[in-house]
């Protein structure tokens, strides 16, 4: 019945069906036939696009097969997570699973299923750059899908072997295999595999030089997105088509194909799946963004005006920080009170849709013959979904319209940004475009763009200067012998960041507090301690930082905690001895203070009273990941913190303050995310954190802590309260690295 149903597309009722079939197998006690209820039911998840749940829920059935010898759905439940994984872009996940379910697929003699794992396993490697590993693995999934007799996987093969040859710039090879995987699809009933291969041969024919024929094979691609009506492919089309222009130097077109595929991109951001995502087709989808800015600052600004090319430059930030952050606490599930219809149609729809994305899919990879009247039928099911959904989102009220996209609101602008800026205040943006780097100065009444510096000068002075940072670990004995020229060396790449990054735009500073957004490298820099020579810039501005201007202005906007209670942290180690010592001199200046040191400061404590307190201090390790990112965190007395815990947490406070070493350092992933402790406790709720960027000094710590907080106490102003607290750090301590690594992020005061 849940088979039929499934091919009726009716979800809810295959649901209903598998759950009631579990319930009567458990009940008669037949737990492999359990299992596989249990399975199907992850596999309706997976369709829907309800990844979280799918994932949850292939595991427990992992785990059930595995008690039950089920070998095969044991190996099916491998397959599917490296599909989700892929999907998801954790690509070593992805291998793991992939790898797993080929070698037992392998072992069962089921080669369909063991090819689309080995095929799985190289896209995986694909993702991470291992090309060599992802060609030798898509060429014996190619022989083996051959020996299956399946029709489409074999050219599928053959364009996803070209993509990764054109990133290698192997074009020659990458070409001839793209040639062979178009004609296939064009003579199929795979409209949109078509366009992915005409799309790859106009951007082989572009890197080698013939323009002619990347137009010509571009014009087809977009002939063919018209009638697909695919947002993924018409961004990729029109962006070629923008590029083709751009490079003929024909502006005008080239800002109309940019537009065209921006509005693509927007369309619909959150159907950027299957395996167009998969293979990182739209591996760079800030490309638009930043030929966009590009346009402005080459030009005279009559193709792109200031706020367009400052929309560009923001919407490429962190967006899916900036998404989290807004649904955080946001998420009801269906039919919650307080939704209203359009709400629930919306998600209703999304869902649906996500459901017939994957039944296209897998009825064109299907090993049997294909249904050219199902997947025609299903393919209008999307196009009717899709035209519903936008209709639907139009007719949303404003205020409804952030909790039924799961995205930043629409209605963020540079006169909303203007708005929240406080009087005396500047923001400075910088955005990476190609090899160089674009800095936006904003006040209230006037916005400034210009190009700064090439990108690769100023990531080489911040190495040098992270470089001098990093000797302070050779020992304290070491920097009393080479104390002063430890300070010149540093004083020197400070100065020279200055240069760089600052000095050109300092005419347009107005105010006396400086906001700056970083980018890329950017993030890694203490920009309140680069040096003119005479002063530092924290001498001169009070300074604070954002991960975008998006999130600048939602902290603005945000009504902070006004609750007067006080929780404090302390959990020292033999790296850090001097925190119990902090955290009792802290909980002795703040109010209404709860001190909880040792084992007893857990994360059910900091669960329970992090949502009744208004300051938040933590005085404890932290741990910053580069290999997993997502599980940097700080030690906590029963355990670590780490990001995936915050985004389960509600912290409202007005203040956060992590105080142990690189808490605030963070992976700048693709499109300037940051992962990292500073996502996570802005999408817990926090408005304003005080974190380091580098392994601090313990008893300068201390110290710093202690002249900050009773000068915030007296006067309630928090960036001021840092700055005076670095210069009295720095009479006992000069050099930056004891007085410098604090830098305060987000909403400025709590008042």
């Amino acid at each position: 019945m849940a088979v039929c149903l499934i091919s009726l597309n009716d979800f809810p009722r295959a649901l209903a069906a598998y759950r009631g079939a579990r319930s009567f197998c458990e009940q008669n006690n037949m737990p492999l036939l359990v299992a596989q209820a249990d399975y199907n039911i992850a596999y309706l998840y997976y369709l829907r696009g309800e990844y979280s749940r799918a994932i949850e829920a292939l595991y427990a059935a992992r785990r059930a097969c595995e008690a039950t010898g089920d070998a095969y759905h044991f190996a099916l439940c491998h397959l599917d997570l490296s599909d989700i994984y892929l999907e998801l872009n954790l690509s070593e996940e992805a291998r793991e699973m992939a790898h797993e379910g080929f070698l037992r697929f392998e072992k069962l003699g089921m080669g369909y299923e063991a090819a689309k794992t080995l095929a799985n396993e190289a896209t995986a490697f694909g993702q991470q750059g291992k090309t060599v590993q992802a060609l030798e693995r898509f060429s014996k999934a190619r022989e083996m899908f051959g020996r299956e007799k399946n029709l489409v996987w074999p050219w599928l093969i053959d364009l996803y072997q070209a993509l990764l040859l054109f990133h290698e710039g192997r074009y020659f090879e990458a070409r001839r295999l793209c040639l062979s995987a178009s004609a296939f699809f064009d003579q199929s009933a795979l409209a949109g595999k078509a366009v992915l291969a005409h799309l790859l041969l106009a951007r082989i024919a572009l890197q080698v030089g013939d323009s002619a024929e990347a137009e010509k094979e571009t014009g087809e691609s977009l002939a063919r997105v018209e009638c697909l009506q695919t947002p993924v492919l018409a961004y990729q089309a029109h962006l070629l088509e923008g590029q083709i222009a751009h490079a003929r130097n024909d502006r005008q077109t080239a800002h109309q194909a940019y537009s065209e595929a921006r509005k693509a991109l927007e369309t619909l951001r959150s159907r950027l799946q299957g395996e167009e995502l998969k293979i990182s087709f739209v591996k760079n989808r800030m490309q638009v963004y930043e030929a966009l800015v590009d346009l402005y600052i080459s030009g005279d600004g009559t193709d792109t005006s200031s706020e367009e090319a400052f929309g560009c430059m923001e919407a490429a930030k962190s967006r899916s920080m900036i998404e989290m952050i807004f649904q955080s606490g946001q998420s009801l599930p269906l039919g919650d009170a307080g939704q209203s219809d359009l709400v629930r149609r919306i998600r209703d729809l999304r869902e649906e849709l996500n459901w017939y994305y994957h039944r296209i899919e897998l009825e064109q990879l299907r090993p049997e013959e294909k249904s050219h009247e199902r997947l025609e039928g299903l393919q209008e099911k999307v196009q009717s979904h899709e035209k519903e959904l936008l209709r639907t989102l139009r007719e949303l009220p404003a205020h409804e319209r952030e909790n039924a996209t799961l995205e930043a609101p629409a209605d963020f602008s540079l006169a909303k940004l203007q708005a929240h800026l406080p009087q005396d205040a500047t923001l400075v943006e910088y955005f990476v475009a190609g090899d160089r780097l674009v800095a936006a100065v904003i006040t209230r009444e006037n916005i400034h763009i210009q190009p700064v510096t090439v990108l690769s000068r100023a990531a080489h002075f911040l190495q040098l200067l992270r470089f001098q940072l990093s000797k302070f670990r050779m020992g304290s004995e070491y920097v009393r012998r080479f104390e002063e020229p430890l300070l010149r060396a540093t004083h020197s790449h400070l100065e020279s960041l200055y240069s760089e990054l600052v000095a050109p735009l300092r005419p347009y500073f107005q105010g006396k507090h400086l906001i700056f957004v970083p980018h890329g490298p950017l993030h890694f820099l203490p920009f309140h301690a680069l040096r003119n020579g005479e002063e530092y810039l924290c001498d001169a501005f009070t300074v604070s930082y954002a991960p975008s201007a998006t999130v600048f202005s939602w902290c603005q906007e945000k009504s902070a905690s006004a609750s007067e209670n006080s929780l404090i942290f302390g959990i020292a180690d033999e790296r850090a001895p001097q925190i119990l010592q902090e955290a009792q001199s802290v909980a002795s200046l703040l109010p209404r203070a709860s001190l909880y040191v040792g084992d007893h400061a857990t994360s059910s404590v900091l669960r329970e009273q992090g949502t009744q307190s208004g300051l938040l201090h933590l005085a404890t390790h932290g741990v910053y990941r580069q290999d997993n990112p997502m599980f940097s965190g700080i030690r906590l007395g029963d355990g670590y913190l780490n990001l995936h815990d915050l985004y389960q947490m509600r912290l409202d406070a007005r203040l956060v303050t992590l105080s142990g070493c690189a808490t605030g350092m963070n992976f700048v992933a693709a499109g300037d995310e940051l992962l990292g402790l500073q996502r996570g406790l802005f999408c817990a709720g926090a408005t304003t954190l005080l974190l380091s960027l580098w392994d601090v000094h313990d008893q300068s710590t201390a110290h710093l802590m202690q002249h900050f907080y009773r000068d915030y106490i007296r006067s309630g102003n928090m960036a001021g309260a840092l700055q005076h607290a670095m210069q009295e750090l720095r009479r006992q301590n000069p050099h930056p690295y004891f007085w410098a690594p604090f830098v305060l992020v987000g909403k400025l005061t709590d008042s």
